[in-house]
């Protein structure tokens, strides 16, 4: 697999940051309630464990201090190589976590849409199955060509879906779970023709559903 540039993370994390920012301050000003307090911080200290892959904070200065939605993005790789892939996890009302998925925010940064976005599962170690969402972007310059893979899924209280409307689908559970988590995995696309048409491979598929997995189990937790 090519690697993913210190450069390329940052900015495939903060095209996804911005978004959840931009529209969560203009839709709602959110209080979080105390009693979620520990939850959100819990699943933002969260820690990927796969194989030899270390995790590094990215800055996500995007966000002002003063907002309460949380975004938090790290890369993930083995020790002294490239490859790897780009976790984010937005949490904040369901009304802003629920829009302006990667399909949206990557065209209007100047990407074009390769494929998707379909829908794929992945059956958890426990047995429960995780939904979400797939699309492959690519963005031109004069001298460089950016090709990013994003994987994107929703979870209340551990069970991650992608639903076709889940803006109306969270919405209808405000009461029952005011905070909504928002789950990236973004990793560098090969510069074929084909490779849009391929499948994740087998470590990328593997590292997928310990992200998934490992944020489930810590979103169950009381």
């Amino acid at each position: 697999m090519r690697g993913i540039s210190a450069i390329g993370a940052i900015v495939a994390a903060g095209l996804l940051v911005v978004a959840a920012w931009v529209h969560g301050a203009s839709t709602q000003r959110w209080r979080l309630p105390p009693a979620q307090a520990d939850r959100v911080e819990r699943l933002h200290a969260l820690e990927i464990r796969f194989a030899d892959w270390r995790p590094t904070l990215l800055t996500t200065e995007e966000l002002p201090p003063h907002e309460k939605s949380r975004a938090t993005a790290r890369h993930y790789g083995p020790a002294h190589s490239g490859e790897g892939a780009v976790v984010t996890l937005i949490s904040g009302p369901p009304g802003a976590v629920t829009i302006h998925t990667p399909d949206v925010c990557y065209p209007a940064s100047g990407y074009r849409v390769l494929s998707g976005p379909r829908r794929q599962t992945v059956t958890l170690p426990d047995g429960t199955v995780a939904a979400y969402y797939v699309a492959d972007f690519e963005k031109r310059s004069a001298t460089q060509r950016d090709r990013v893979r994003v994987r994107w899924s929703w979870s209340d209280f551990g069970t991650w879906s992608a639903p076709d409307r889940p803006r109306w689908q969270f919405a209808r559970q405000l009461q029952l779970a005011p905070v909504l988590f928002k789950l990236y995995v973004a990793t560098p696309l090969a510069g074929d023709e084909l490779a849009s048409q391929r499948e994740d491979d087998e470590t990328i598929r593997a590292f997928t559903q310990a992200a998934l997995s490992q944020y489930a189990a810590a979103l169950s937790r009381p």
